[in-house]
């Protein structure tokens, strides 16, 4: 691939490149990802050496110093015009996002539209020096500066939302900061950075596109002062054993096993959202539904209307209007999908909806998709109840005793959230105070 110069404001999506002291530059050798709904190519874009990581942390050293110095309000307003270009291109990233990552045109605009949202929404918090003690013989007081280099290593999932999660508060902050995104999902993570050349000085924001070796180059690079990773938790144990060989700083968002526990007076009106909530782009989301927990008294009801819910989520190209249920983004997590609903068919597990397999062709003649499928009570140490999905499977189960219900939705590794629907408030707040997860809805 060719090195261009980009002038223009407006990003183009028919060539991609990596971004590099305020340049576009291409690689010896390119890679490619697929569509997940069609299986065709996507364009090639740049496979990365651990010499093009070098020169991007030499680059990006040099900017460090110059962009820590330039005024919290000089940042904020290069941030917010970068979030003008973004939403100025809103249809262009939200057409690439469906066909890089699969999920329907309408959720990938509601992503765009959220990253937009958040960069404008950092752009409003400060960071002021604290006074702890001021008077005639001495000051002491706290004040927060640049950590320096930031290695952001982006998920699939939401690749556009969660990169803009990382750059907005590192920019605001004065550092600077190279974007990893997924191999799976490169496309409009690059392009981000693209479109950052116009608002933020070279070095300032930067992009790789790579293999797998590109993550532990970064994550071992002594150059690098902190890593941002987003991603599963087994990845993310690599991640933190890797940052320590170099003391990193280090910031993780893994993995997560949501329950949502139903009590007896649901509005039964709610069980719409809960369904849309645990499917929402295949349930490939860290905070989401992923286990439901249903009160004795009403489980047969709420059963029979999420069984009628899912008929309407047609699984589907996500340039379908019709269409709420994607594909799964990659192979990988495919044949993960898969297994587990092997698994639940040789334990015997009751299938209430959809399939243990696959949908016809999937993965061969066409992308890689699943019916949205139900798992009816199955044991609390099946692995579709233990392990996280990552997939349009919801296992439904039964609880009688609000103690229990409480410890079994803590029994779990994983602890990002949680969600109680109840119409009685205390005890929604019983529930949300023996929870042992970092965020619950009620």
């Amino acid at each position: 691939m060719a090195s261009e110069t980009i002038n223009a404001t407006f990003v183009e999506f028919d060539s991609f490149f990596n971004v590099i002291d305020g340049q576009l530059t291409g690689t010896e050798s390119t890679r490619y990802s697929v569509n997940p709904s069609t299986l065709e190519k996507n364009p090639p874009v740049p496979l990365s050496t651990a010499e093009d990581l070098d020169k991007a942390v030499q680059v990006a050293r040099q900017a460090a110093g110059l962009w820590a110095q330039r005024s919290w309000d000089d940042r904020k307003k290069a941030i917010q015009a970068f979030a003008t270009a973004l939403e100025a291109q809103l249809n262009q990233f939200a057409e690439m996002l469906t066909r890089e990552q699969g999920k329907p045109l309408s959720r990938a605009k509601v992503e765009v539209k959220t990253s937009i949202q958040w960069l404008r929404e950092f752009c409003e918090l400060s960071i002021p020096d604290t006074f702890i003690e001021d008077n005639e013989t001495r000051r002491i007081w706290t004040r927060y500066i640049p950590v320096g280099i930031v290695g952001a290593i982006i998920p699939w999932n939401y690749p556009v939302q969660l990169a803009c999660g990382k750059i907005g508060p590192a920019l605001l902050t004065g550092n600077v900061l190279i974007l990893k995104p997924s191999p799976f999902t490169p496309y409009c993570n690059l392009k981000l950075a693209e479109l950052g050349l116009k608002y933020f000085p070279p070095g300032v924001l930067q992009a790789l596109s790579g293999d797998d070796n590109l993550g532990p180059w970064m994550t071992e690079h002594p150059g690098i002062d902190e890593i941002a990773f987003t991603g599963s938790t087994a990845t993310g144990k690599k991640v933190m054993e890797s940052c320590s060989k170099t003391l990193k700083r280090l910031t993780l968002e893994l993995g997560g096993n949501d329950p949502a526990i139903v009590c007896a007076d649901v509005d039964l009106a709610a069980i719409p959202t809960i369904v849309a909530i645990a499917f929402d782009n295949a349930g490939q989301i860290c905070a989401t539904i992923k286990r439901l927990y249903v009160h004795e008294a009403v489980y047969d009801v709420v059963l029979s209307k999420v069984l009628a819910v899912i008929q309407h989520l047609k699984p589907g190209d996500g340039f379908r209007d019709d269409v709420y249920i994607p594909p799964i983004t990659n192979v990988q997590q495919f044949e993960r999908v898969r297994k587990l609903l092997a698994d639940s068919q040789r334990s015997n597990l009751k299938i209430a909806a959809g399939s243990a397999e696959p949908m016809p062709g999937a993965g061969e003649s066409k992308g890689y998709f699943f019916s949205p499928t139900i798992i009816e009570n199955p044991p609390d140490d099946s692995s579709i109840v233990t392990r996280e999905q990552f997939g349009p499977v919801l296992p439904i189960l039964k609880w009688t005793d609000e103690d229990d219900v409480i410890r079994r939705a803590n029994d779990t590794q994983y602890g990002l959230g949680a969600s109680v629907w109840t119409q009685d408030m205390e005890q929604a707040h019983r529930i949300a105070t023996g929870s042992e997860k970092e965020s619950l809805w009620n």
